[in-house]
């Protein structure tokens, strides 16, 4: 990640609020604006761009065979080295649930503070982050959520149902610009047993249905290049004309504009998922099929490790009233487009 890209994270979570001056409604009295019934104004973090207290963040991840995994490895890595008074200790990345929970458990015998855990499956590590928390050591649960909220301190990930709503939105206003009134509109879904892949469809489906429109040809892949290239390919056979198609990851969608360019096809628009370098490349070229993607940044790991940090120094968001570290925090799926790209290219992360 680059410099900017770090400061632009760690705005929310390290700068010092806005005056108290600044921020406090005008009084309808001549009383001084701090006496009397004062209003709750942000600053319930102090200054949290100053250095405080060492924290020892743990650190564990599924293996980085993805990229949106590894570029959520390397972020958080990058957070970390951005404070002084952090000091990360990371487990190797692992698919196999049981090394992962004796990884945790190692870490929890390591002297760490805080733990942040993206689990490779929620419900295995459910009893790994309630192990943690009865030690009061606090967790972060990133992303894939755990079974129960008592096995996680603050919960930070995406909003999947919103991804595939904002992608429907998107398609859906192109297709009533283009005045077509019964578009072809196909879906490249992910692995369509988690509840991640269920959600984005539905979010889809239900954004095109308000809109007038309905999901035609659908396939499902699992989220590799491979099975991307191999199930597009299918989907393109079997319809020989398409108006719009959504892939729900960019990594996969590596594969499935193989599959798209091997047969020459380019009479549809297509829009991505997740925000790779290289569909936000192919966005800003605008020389092919790709419009737009839906974020599902990886750069929620930043912030993870920023909230974190704040947890083991005993302090709330600087730019937030409360005291606390909120409980659950939801990213937002922007659409970024050939008129927005450059604002996002920071968070991009390599396929």
């Amino acid at each position: 990640m680059t410099d900017p890209s770090l400061a632009r994270r760690r705005f929310l979570f390290g700068a010092s609020a806005l005056g108290a001056g600044a921020l406090v409604v005008g009084c309808t009295s001549n009383e001084p604006a701090n006496a009397g019934n004062q209003q709750q104004v942000a600053g319930g973090g102090g200054d949290n761009a100053q250095p405080g207290k060492e924290v020892t963040i743990g650190f564990s991840a599924p293996a980085a065979d993805h990229g949106w995994i590894a570029a959520i490895t390397k972020n958080a890595q990058a957070q970390a080295d951005a404070f002084e008074d952090v000091t990360l200790k990371a487990t190797e990345g692992t698919n196999d649930v049981n090394q992962q929970i004796a990884q945790v458990e190692t870490l929890l015998n390591s002297d760490v503070d805080v733990l942040v855990i993206l689990p490779h499956d929620g419900k295995a590590l459910t009893s790994a982050g309630q192990q943690a928390m009865d030690q009061g050591i606090p967790v972060i649960n990133l992303d894939r959520i755990f079974d129960s909220p008592l096995a996680y301190r603050t919960w930070i990930g995406g909003d999947n149902y919103r991804m595939g709503v904002n992608a429907g939105n998107y398609i859906a206003e192109q297709m009533k610009a283009k005045n077509i009134s019964n578009p072809v509109i196909g879906e490249v879904a992910g692995m369509d047993n988690l509840p991640l892949t269920q959600e984005r469809s539905k979010g889809f489906k239900d954004a095109l249905q308000r809109q007038g429109f309905r999901v035609g040809p659908r396939v499902a892949a699992q989220f590799t290049a491979e099975t991307g290239e191999a199930q597009t390919a299918n989907l393109l056979q079997g319809n020989r004309k398409l108006d719009a198609l959504w892939n729900h990851d960019d990594d996969q969608g590596i594969g499935v504009l193989a599959a798209i360019e091997a047969v020459n096809r380019s009479e549809f628009i297509m829009v991505g998922g997740a925000g790779s370098k290289n569909m936000m490349n192919n966005i800003k070229s605008d020389s092919g099929v790709v419009k737009a993607t839906v974020l599902y940044s990886p750069s929620m790991a930043s912030t993870a490790i920023s909230l974190a940090r704040l947890l083991g120094q005993n302090k709330g968001v600087a730019d937030f009233a409360e005291h606390e570290i909120p409980a659950s925090i939801t990213t937002y799926s922007a659409v970024v487009t050939k008129e927005n790209v450059d604002d996002y290219m920071d968070i991009g992360f390599d396929s």
